[in-house]
């Protein structure tokens, strides 16, 4: 069998031990870990791979099984086609939304990210006490106007109730 990405999804109840037990189960099958993204929500394990690898999906999961026999966590292998590549290739940006939880916040904030064309490369939020928090890069296209997408955010913000920064990621510090 050729080689081909395979994504990997782990989710359960935390413990020490999950990602060296699943890397270690990929190892033994000469997959090359490329891109991963691990996380608690609120105290449950998160985690979403990309291995390289000569073997199927199935065998990926096969191997993965013995970690998933007591129930804590659930584990899902699958074959990756060729990547769509994303037509948006301009300035890196850090957005940064807070303020008091109420429903919509990420939809309305995502949907004006949408109408300018910005692809959302990385997002993530955190609830502590009442205070929500989103954090998100984006790529816009060179043809769109950050500063337009800058008064959206603000005026979407207002309506929120919420703060909103968007900032220049400098390619120099990545």
């Amino acid at each position: 069998m050729k080689d081909q990405i395979i994504a990997v999804t782990v989710l359960g109840h935390d413990r020490p031990g999950i990602v060296a037990d699943v890397t270690g189960a990929l190892g033994d099958l000469h997959g090359n870990l490329e891109d991963s993204t691990m996380t608690l929500l609120r105290g449950h394990f998160a985690m979403v791979l990309l291995v390289h690898t000569g073997a199927s999906a199935s065998a990926v999961e096969a191997a993965l099984r013995p970690l998933c026999v007591d129930g804590s966590l659930v584990i899902n292998a699958r074959l990756l086609g060729d990547p769509a590549l994303s037509e948006v290739h301009g300035p890196s940006y850090a957005l940064r939304v807070h303020g008091a939880d109420r429903p919509g916040i990420v939809a309305t904030i995502t949907s004006v990210v949408a109408r300018h064309g910005a692809n959302i490369v990385d997002l993530g939020t955190r609830l502590v006490g009442g205070l929500y928090v989103l954090t998100a890069e984006l790529e816009l296209p060179k043809e769109a106007s950050a500063v337009g997408l800058e008064a959206e955010l603000q005026g979407a913000a207002g309506e929120l109730g919420v703060e909103v920064q968007l900032s220049v990621i400098d390619d120099d510090l990545l």
